[in-house]
């Protein structure tokens, strides 16, 4: 890797590096780190990202063109937003950096197939949360197509719907992003976890979600998945539901990107995952969690017999819900009782 810093293994950075690696990069390098595991790969940092801007907007003119943007108007957003993709996506990358990616990269293997995915500054803070927003690219083969997806997923830091977002949360306009390259893995099935329950927040189980393929097909909302749901105490699964999934995601049949195409007549209803798979999930899911001492909303892929982490995030629906104490703390124990008898009742009429 080079020594200035534009491009680092995940082995080299962990969860205190987002400002480095982005909140995708940080949290990858970072299961990678425990020895969880995690596809091979490497981070094209922010300090790569600021560079190629100051090339591409030596005088922030794409500053000042959102800053002169209403959030109220959409098209106006659209306009600009593409314009500035454009220009990101078209400037090439400077020799160095180039030369850094492209060793990076044929590293994980000649002419190896990776995932090329966004890795934006402050995509997973709790005060403002925009992951999903911007690009991932799957199945990407080459140097030169390693290059130009790494320019796409800069530019879509600039996705029309990523500028309104931050248009609408008053958030400043400095927005920063790392680039993850990983091998690609792939996976007869893959999905989601949530170690609390995603309905209820309790925390005694770990809910998993997942079909066929690539889980792209999940988060497109292509299919119903199967879930799953695992007790913490027990490890027995405690839940079950079989959905019929008739679409699937799958590489492309060039080699190059991705396909969607019809499930198997005979696996649509079978699950996607066997019962060793499941608890062995359930049980990567608990050591991230035990990790960061936090819910984790984790994606996984399993393939063979391997099982692999793609990102983990610190659950935000049930843990950022204040919790208000189920009384009053009074002086005196009966003083709870008196107010409770002190309560008025409401009688229903005739009664």
């Amino acid at each position: 890797m080079d020594p200035i810093g534009l491009v680092c293994p995940l082995g080299s950075v962990g969860a205190t590096d987002r400002a480095v690696a982005g909140g995708k990069g940080a949290s990858l390098a970072e299961l990678h780190r425990v020895g969880l595991p995690v596809p091979p790969g490497f981070v094209i940092t922010v300090r790569a990202f600021e560079r190629a801007m100051h090339v591409t907007d030596p005088a922030n003119a794409i500053g000042a063109q959102i800053a002169a943007l209403s959030a109220t108007d959409p098209a106006a957003i659209a306009s600009a937003a593409e314009d500035i993709r454009g220009r990101i996506a078209s400037t090439p990358l400077a020799a160095d950096l180039a030369t850094a990616v492209t060793a990076a990269y044929l590293s994980l293997g000649p002419d190896a197939p990776v995932a090329v995915r966004s890795s934006a500054v402050g995509e997973d803070a709790a005060e403002a949360s925009f992951a999903g927003l911007q690009d991932t690219y799957l199945w990407v083969r080459g140097r030169d197509a390693v290059l130009e997806r790494v320019r796409q997923c800069w530019a879509s830091l600039y996705n029309t719907e990523a500028v309104g977002y931050r248009l609408r949360q008053r958030l400043p306009e400095q927005p920063a992003m790392a680039v993850v390259v990983q091998r690609m893995i792939d996976p007869q099935s893959a999905g989601v976890m949530f170690t609390c329950s995603p309905m209820t927040g309790d925390r005694s189980v770990i809910a998993i979600e997942g079909s066929w393929g690539l889980g792209s097909v999940l988060v497109g909302g292509e299919v119903t998945p199967d879930s799953f749901v695992v007790s913490k105490v027990t490890g027995d699964i405690v839940r079950r539901t079989v959905a019929t999934k008739a679409r699937l995601h799958r590489e492309a049949p060039d080699g190059t990107g991705t396909t969607s195409g019809e499930v198997p007549a005979d696996l649509r209803d079978r699950p996607c995952l066997d019962d060793d798979e499941i608890r062995s999930l359930a049980q990567l899911g608990l050591a991230v969690e035990q990790h960061y001492g936090t819910p984790q909303d984790i994606e996984w892929a399993v393939t063979g017999d391997e099982v692999v982490l793609l990102q983990s995030r610190a659950e935000t629906v049930w843990t950022s819900r204040p919790t208000a104490p189920a009384a009053t703390p009074k002086a005196r124990p009966m003083d709870h009782v008196f107010e409770h008898l002190g309560r008025p009742v409401f009688l229903k009429k005739g009664t």
